[in-house]
């Protein structure tokens, strides 16, 4: 009980602390310019842990859900779908989320049914290179590689961004440590240790499959259509690039992969090392940053948040 008060209370201070920011720092600086970009990673890596942290399900497609939530908000914005204000407008946010979830839904059903392991991380892998495709080809309305443009008129300061990117990090977290906590949570846990064990037990396995899937993919498509307003040049080259892919699963990593907490630090990691990393020791970044990882995945298989139960199993 008294531990749950203390991580109540250090998540309350957290909220605050980051919340309170712009109040003290300049919201146009590089520092806080890390910050929202480790939100953004935060948003990815929850969106990703749902589905193969705790369902077990290693999707390698995350940069189709984050493009199709980039695009979706563009087209919308420009062809005056909705009627409304575009400007980071909620109702587009969400539009963009559930049309990652629609081809979530389209390309998981079958894939999800058929295949496990490294065919299904593959399977997510082609589909995102086939919408990559399509997008190409959309002619007018995708620009091919041109992109679409949005128009930038209503930027004024970084203020909504850092504001709109830490409440969508809340919310993302919020999300998968309720959904764990409950018994759909109790299900994925079953079927990432032994689906036929859980089939046996009355688990419907295609669904609760489905359903992390659909969750992850509606998080990741809200982070897509964020980034486009911070953007406001979408392209193939700038929202499926294989960044978008690989930075979830290092977040995950690092930073303890099936926990809530471990996508926090991970984003964080993996915010520290491509941003600051890329300022101050320029094109060795990469390589310095490959070592860490090396190394984090020898000496910490489960993450840096594993390194509290090493103390604890010393002590």
């Amino acid at each position: 009980m008294k531990q749950n008060r203390l991580y109540i209370m250090i998540t309350v201070l957290a909220i605050i602390a980051f919340g309170t920011v712009p109040f003290y720092i300049n919201v146009d600086s590089f520092f806080a310019y890390y910050l929202f970009i480790c939100f953004v990673y935060i948003i990815l890596a929850q969106g990703w842990n749902i589905v193969a942290g705790y369902a077990g399900q290693i999707s390698l497609g995350t940069h189709a859900f984050f493009a199709l939530g980039a695009y979706t908000t563009a087209i919308l914005w420009l062809h005056d779908i909705t009627k409304t204000w575009y400007y980071f407008d909620p109702l587009v946010m969400v539009l963009s989320g559930l049309v990652s979830v629609a081809f979530a839904i389209i390309i998981g059903t079958p894939l999800l049914s058929r295949l496990q392991g490294d065919y299904f991380s593959f399977g997510t892998l082609a589909a995102a290179e086939v919408l990559k495709i399509l997008i190409l080809r959309g002619g007018k309305f995708t620009q091919g590689a041109m992109g679409l443009r949005l128009p930038a008129s209503g930027f004024k300061t970084m203020h909504p961004y850092y504001w709109t990117a830490l409440l969508l990090a809340l919310l993302a977290t919020a999300a998968v440590y309720f959904i764990t906590r409950s018994r759909v949570g109790l299900a994925l846990r079953a079927i990432n240790e032994d689906e036929t064990s859980a089939a046996s037990h009355g688990v419907h396995i295609l669904t609760f499959k489905l359903f992390a899937f659909a969750v992850g993919s509606f998080l990741i498509g809200l982070c897509g259509s964020l980034y486009a307003y911070y953007l406001f040049m979408i392209s193939p080259l700038a929202v499926m690039n294989l960044n978008w892919m690989f930075i979830p699963i290092l977040a995950c990593i690092l930073g303890g992969n099936g926990t809530v907490l471990g996508p926090i630090i991970g984003a964080f990691a993996v915010g520290a090392l491509f941003s600051y990393g890329d300022v101050y020791v320029g094109q060795n970044h990469p390589m310095l940053s490959g070592i860490f990882i090396i190394l984090v995945m020898k000496f910490l298989p489960t993450g840096i948040i594993g390194l509290k139960d090493k103390v604890l199993a010393h002590r």
